[in-house]
């Protein structure tokens, strides 16, 4: 366990951003490596893969139900010095884990050909969704245990482990890819399905080494069988911090969605175009959203200290420095774009079209790193409700009249684009006036710039196993 609560906030954000931003970007590297590989089967191909992807926004708004609400409750408690309440959290999320993965393969299997039929410009992108979806949830489903366990690292200030397990995890995933994918050495190609079975036995293998790091190496946590049995209060704990920034994520889902929808009369071309910029600009964004995920476990810390100046000093810090990031990464969209999107698809028009992409949204790129602090700070606080609202003021504002527009006669794909630069915009000047009255309202500095409001630590039963 590492104390956040003292020494250089800028210090801690360096030495945790990046190993949190490895452990991000070979998961994005997983997506950009199936994206690669299935290029050379055609546009439906990678038109069906990239809106399929799409799905796993969805997945992802469970998975943070269960990591920012482990993350934010286990901060807390390492902030007070209760192990007993962090241990007890981190198990009832285990528990969670295990329903949501299930969960998962459920409705993967009963919705895949739906959800894609919903989307897909013709039957052959139909298929090819479908059919990687299928291979590919069983990653899905396992990431969960992931999620949980990396989560509960994090909140005590340890990420290392969590990232080089995703290296590894990543490297087997690029290794089968074309092996599954396209039959090197083998004779045997998959296609699609082999993109989605490679990344789930790489998941799958990830999963077996973190585990047996929690059982060789972790003491501050542990699995405890003992804690498993599902209690209703904890749980709530976690899920009335978790479900809010889950439901950001389902409202990324829904942005996603629209654009596909719009984009569906302008071929498979288009949506493959779309796809590889996406991933592309996903992978560019993370090293902002590092720093965000670096701060919340400081600010939560914090928190569980009583130390309000030291939580509004980590927002001031974090978003200076998400800034002049994005700021760098924005002119190297603006300047040099074919650096960041070659080598993805033979095909010019498919490239253009994410060429255009990329020039215009990077525009947002400031205010979206600003997003991702206010998130992260959220979670600290312990109160993501904010996160939601933001969101879905984004969602809204720019589903209804992407759909409309794509009505009217001489409607350009660009729009759509602009349309999301103004309302990403729009969300980050919310999210700051959310979180400047969030902090004014949570925080109430005293004579010695230490009393904080904060929730009443909840009963936690005796550990299994004390710490070596």
């Amino acid at each position: 366990m590492k104390d956040l609560t003292d020494g250089s906030i800028v210090r801690h954000i360096l030495a945790m951003a990046p190993p949190i931003m490895v452990g991000m970007v070979t998961i994005m590297i997983c997506q950009l490596v199936d994206l690669y590989f299935v290029s050379g089967l055609g546009d439906a191909a990678v038109a069906g893969v990239a809106a399929a992807g799409n799905a796993g926004f969805l997945v992802n708004a469970l998975m943070q139900v269960l990591g920012i609400g482990t993350v934010a409750l286990m901060a807390h408690a390492v902030g007070r010095k209760d192990r007993q309440d962090a241990n007890l959290i981190f198990n009832q999320a285990v528990v969670l884990s295990m329903l949501f993965g299930l969960l998962t393969l459920v409705m993967g299997a009963a919705l895949s050909r739906l959800y894609m039929r919903s989307i897909a410009a013709d039957q052959a992108t139909i298929e090819a969704g479908t059919t990687y979806l299928l291979w590919f949830m069983p990653a899905l489903a396992l990431e969960f245990i992931m999620q949980v366990t990396a989560s509960a690292l994090r909140a005590t200030g340890i990420v290392r482990p969590a990232m080089l397990v995703r290296v590894l995890a990543v490297i087997i995933n690029i290794a089968l890819a074309p092996v599954l994918i396209s039959g090197w050495g083998t004779g045997y190609a998959f296609g699609v399905a082999g993109a989605g079975l490679a990344s789930s036995i790489a998941v799958a293998i990830g999963v077996v080494m973190l585990l047996a790091y929690f059982r060789k190496v972790e003491r501050y946590v542990a699995f405890d069988p003992a804690q498993w049995r599902p209690q209703p209060r904890h749980l709530m704990r976690i899920l009335n911090v978790g479900l809010p920034a889950g439901g950001e994520f389902a409202m990324m889902f829904i942005f996603m969605a629209v654009v596909y929808y719009v984009l569906r009369d302008f071929g498979a071309a288009a949506q493959a175009g779309f796809g590889i910029g996406q991933r592309v600009l996903g992978l560019i964004n993370m090293p902002a959203l590092s720093i965000g995920l670096a701060a919340g476990p400081i600010a939560g810390q914090s928190v569980g200290a009583g130390n309000a100046a030291r939580v509004r000093e980590t927002f001031v810090k974090a978003a200076l420095m998400t800034t002049i990031v994005m700021i760098g990464f924005m002119m190297l969209a603006q300047l040099k774009p074919e650096l960041l999107l070659a080598g993805f698809s033979n095909d010019r028009e498919t490239m253009e079209i994410a060429f255009l992409f990329l020039r215009i949204i990077s525009l947002n790129m400031v205010a979206q790193g600003l997003i991702f602090t206010c998130s992260s700070m959220f979670q600290g606080l312990g109160n993501t409700k904010p996160v939601l609202w933001s969101s879905a003021t984004r969602v809204f504002t720019y589903s209804l009249p992407a759909i409309w527009l794509s009505t009217r006669p001489g409607f350009r794909m660009e729009y759509v684009w602009y349309l999301s630069v103004a309302t990403t915009t729009l969300q980050a000047a919310l999210s700051l006036w959310l979180l400047r009255r969030e902090l004014r309202r949570r925080l109430v500095l005293g004579p010695n710039d230490k009393t904080l409001e904060q929730e009443s630590p909840e009963p936690a039963a005796p550990l299994a196993r004390e710490p070596a």
